[in-house]
C-alpha cells in the first residue's frame, strides 16, 4: 500500500491512497489542478484515480468534488447528508454514489470501512482502508476520543491522525470564544495530547508511521505538535507531518 497527504489542513484537504492497482482520493478541498500536479510529482495520473471518497460536508473537504468528477470523471461517494449539502452548491458533481457511516466500500480487493465520528457535521466519517492484513488509517475531524477511535487505532500500519491544535495556543489565541470552545468540544477537533495520547495505545511492533494531520494554521505548528507528541510517544517514534501547504513524500504501509 502506497500514499501521500496532497495537503492536509482547513485551508483544504485530499488523500491519495494506492493498493492492489486500485487507487483511491479522500476527499477534495484543494483545486482540481493542485491535486492533479501534486499527484504527477509522484508519477500518478489523477484521472486514473478509481474513486473520490468524502468524508463530511465541511467545505476543506468537499469545496472541489464536482470539479474533480466533472474534469477527471471521478466516482463520487458520500454519504447522503453530505451529497444534500453539496446538491445545494453551485459546484455540486452531478453523479453522487452513497454509503451509509459505517458501510464498507469494495474496490476489488481494496475494502474501504467508514468510521461513523462524533464530528460537527452530519453523517461524518473517517476511514480505513485495507488491503491483505493491511490497515491504513484516514482519522480527521474525529470530535473527541470516542470508543471506536480507541478500539481501532491498535488494529492500524500505519495513519493519518488529526492532531488539531495545542490548547495554550487555542487559549490565547485570537478566535473567538464561541469558535475555541466549538474547537476543544466534544464534536470539535482533537488536540496535540488527544492524539499522542491515543498513539500511546498503539502496538509498535505493528505501527510503521503516523503522521499527524489537519494542524491548525493558527493553534498549533508543526514543531508544537512533533514535541509534545515526543514527549508522550518517545524520540524514537515513527511521527511525520502532513502539511497545509505541499503534497508529502509517498509513504508505504
Amino acid at each position: 500500500m502506497i500514499t501521500c497527504a496532497l495537503q492536509s489542513g482547513s485551508n483544504g484537504n485530499s488523500i491519495y491512497v494506492e493498493s492492489n492497482g486500485v487507487r483511491l482520493l479522500f476527499d477534495a478541498g484543494i483545486s482540481g489542478r493542485q491535486a492533479a500536479t501534486r499527484l504527477a510529482s509522484h508519477g500518478r495520473n489523477i484521472r486514473q484515480v478509481d474513486a473520490l471518497i468524502l468524508s463530511h460536508l465541511h467545505a476543506d473537504h468537499t469545496r472541489c468534488a464536482g470539479v474533480y468528477q466533472r474534469l477527471f470523471r471521478l466516482p463520487v461517494f458520500a454519504t447522503p447528508a453530505t451529497a444534500h449539502a453539496m446538491a445545494r452548491g453551485p459546484g455540486r458533481p452531478p453523479d453522487v454514489r452513497p454509503f451509509q457511516p459505517g458501510d464498507t466500500l469494495d474496490f476489488g480487493d481494496v475494502r474501504v470501512h467508514t468510521l461513523p465520528t462524533p464530528h460537527d457535521a452530519a453523517d461524518s466519517v473517517a476511514f480505513v482502508i485495507e488491503h491483505g492484513d493491511k490497515r491504513l488509517g484516514v482519522l480527521t475531524d474525529l470530535g473527541h476520543p470516542f470508543a471506536a477511535l480507541v478500539r481501532t487505532l491498535p488494529t492500524l500500519n500505519a495513519v493519518y491522525l488529526e492532531s488539531n491544535y495545542d490548547p495554550h495556543m487555542l487559549a490565547v489565541g485570537s478566535y473567538p470564544p464561541e469558535l475555541k470552545t466549538r474547537i476543544c468540544g466534544v464534536a470539535g477537533h482533537l488536540s496535540n495530547d488527544e492524539a499522542a495520547a491515543l498513539l500511546a495505545r498503539c502496538d509498535r511492533r505493528r505501527l510503521r508511521w503516523a503522521a499527524l494531520a489537519h494542524l491548525s494554521e493558527e493553534n498549533n505548528h508543526p514543531d508544537v505538535a512533533l514535541r509534545t507528541h515526543r514527549s508522550i510517544l518517545g524520540d524514537d517514534f515513527p511521527l511525520t507531518v502532513a502539511s497545509r501547504y505541499r503534497v508529502s513524500e509517498l509513504l508505504h504501509v
